[in-house]
């Protein structure tokens, strides 16, 4: 039957129009299509500290302004967001579907010790991360003294093609998700040094399964060097990546290699032997 012979209620057309993205999921009883626009207009709100007006949403999602207006409602009335009639923001409580993740996985807990002893140990920062579509997603991290401009914690997002993290995970990805990766990715200059010829870059990432680190010299920010390793399981499934970053005119690429990649590896080796 085509859609026009059916009445379909105001809210339904809204659920219809704005279900593009979720088109594959047609037909499925068990996808609610309510809460997945719901999480897609809270991650509309990412790098935002202005917060976002209603349009300024539906613009970001592609969805109508009424399916916008109506999960911002809910969030608010849930206590997920906040507004002044015109402009919402998320509110704290947002904060915990992230602890919910955080309390619930024990490789963060598992693995702060030892990214402190890291920390001891080289005197400089480390962190933990795994990767979410393109990007990496900090899961845990020890600083030392603050090596980027951009302060990293907790739930920061970076691209996944110019940090050594990235990279780690890249790698352990199976060739052909690997090569679909490649495809797609846009890749921004966002230094002089930053790598952005796609064959060049595929062939560093693989060299990468094979050295078993990842090192990156001012890719990301000027100034800033890093080395990474994978977090395996006991079975070798890589899980995570664990790396170092220091500012490039005081640590060289050869130390790095030499000096930190070694306490790199067995730490993270200490981590992996605590996994399942």
């Amino acid at each position: 039957m085509r859609l026009s012979s059916v009445t379909v209620e105001p809210s339904q057309t809204e659920e219809l129009e704005s279900a593009g993205e979720f088109s594959a999921f047609e037909g499925d009883p068990n996808f609610v299509l309510s809460l997945a626009r719901g999480l897609r207009v809270i991650e509309a709100f990412e790098g935002h500290t202005e917060g976002q007006s209603v349009a300024d949403v539906a613009r970001a999602t592609g969805f109508s302004r009424a399916a916008v207006r109506r999960s911002l409602t809910t969030l608010e009335e849930l206590g997920y967001a906040e507004s002044n009639g015109r402009t919402y923001r998320l509110s704290t409580r947002v904060l915990k579907l992230g602890f919910s993740y955080l309390s619930s996985n024990a490789l963060p807990a598992l693995a702060q010790p030892t990214l402190e002893r890291i920390t001891e140990l080289v005197h400089e920062s480390s962190s933990l991360s795994v990767l979410d579509g393109g990007q990496i997603v900090y899961l845990a991290r020890s600083t030392a003294k603050r090596v980027m401009s951009v302060g990293l914690s907790v739930g920061s997002r970076l691209p996944a093609y110019c940090t050594s993290m990235g990279r780690v995970l890249l790698a352990a990805l199976p060739e052909a998700e690997l090569v679909s990766y490649l495809d797609q990715v846009e890749i921004k200059p966002l230094t002089p040094k930053t790598i952005i010829d796609r064959a060049l870059l595929g062939d560093i990432i693989r060299r990468v399964r094979s050295d078993g680190f990842a090192l990156t010299d001012e890719e990301l920010e000027l100034g800033l060097r890093s080395v990474a390793v994978p977090v395996k399981t006991r079975q070798g499934r890589v899980v995570a990546a664990m790396n170092i970053g220091v500012h490039a005119a005081r640590v060289s690429s050869a130390e790095m290699i030499h000096r930190l990649l070694p306490i790199l590896q067995e730490q993270t080796g200490f981590l992996s032997s605590l996994l399942p």
